[in-house]
């Protein structure tokens, strides 16, 4: 039963760690190389796609803006350029026709880049078609700049203090309440096993003295 509770525990933090990084914000150094508006066809993979944008219809197949980029090692990426509105994960973007036109005005050349750290959240997936989905773009002065991640490690901190106050809660509940249920079953079941067992002496003492007569 041990391996079966690490393991099942073991599954349950690797799903939350998943969940983690694809859920808060990243942000990635690179130099915006073009934009475009796709018409794309949602399918298995609607799953990663954020829904329409707040206001149009809702439907398998629709346009969605794209922001092309280059990593300072010359590696390529594309973020799609989609709005979250009310839904999940809670960025509550809705400016997607803004921030293509945004990421139009970066546009940079080799000779003369741009750096922009892009704030997405999501994977970049070629087997499956999936893209992180920009929500801010920011001018940063080199492809060397410091992101420091505040807004992870805020939530990350107060999930940790929220964790260790659960587990506190837990063990106080345990403590207070189960253990003392626990040991009040067990004195029962005890209690009636003592009984039995003498139940049963003086049913043998009884049936013995019957016999014996005899």
């Amino acid at each position: 039963m041990r391996y079966v509770k690490w393991s099942l525990l073991g599954l349950i933090g690797l799903f939350l760690l998943t969940f983690l990084h694809y859920t808060l914000p990243q942000h990635d150094i690179v130099r915006i190389v073009g934009t475009e508006n796709r018409r794309m066809e949602i399918g298995e993979n609607s799953w990663f796609f954020a829904a329409p944008d707040v206001g149009t219809a809702s439907s398998t197949s629709r346009d969605i803006f794209f922001i092309n980029s280059v990593y300072p090692d010359g590696k390529t990426m594309e973020f799609r350029n989609e709005d979250t509105g009310w839904g999940w994960p809670p960025y509550f973007k809705m400016n997607s026709f803004s921030l293509a036109t945004e990421a139009k005005e970066l546009v940079s050349t080799k000779d003369k880049p741009i750096w922009v750290s892009v704030t997405h959240y999501g994977w970049r997936n070629q087997l499956f078609t999936i893209f992180p989905n920009a929500v801010g773009l920011k001018q940063v002065d080199g492809p060397d700049v410091t992101i420091i991640p505040w807004v992870n490690i805020v939530i990350l901190g107060f999930a940790l203090v929220l964790a260790v106050l659960v587990r506190r809660m837990w063990r106080q509940f345990r403590e207070r309440m189960i253990e003392p249920a626990v040991i009040d079953v067990q004195q029962s079941i005890d209690d009636l096993e003592e009984r039995g067992g003498r139940a049963g002496e003086r049913a043998r003492g009884f049936f013995g003295r019957l016999f014996g007569r005899k």
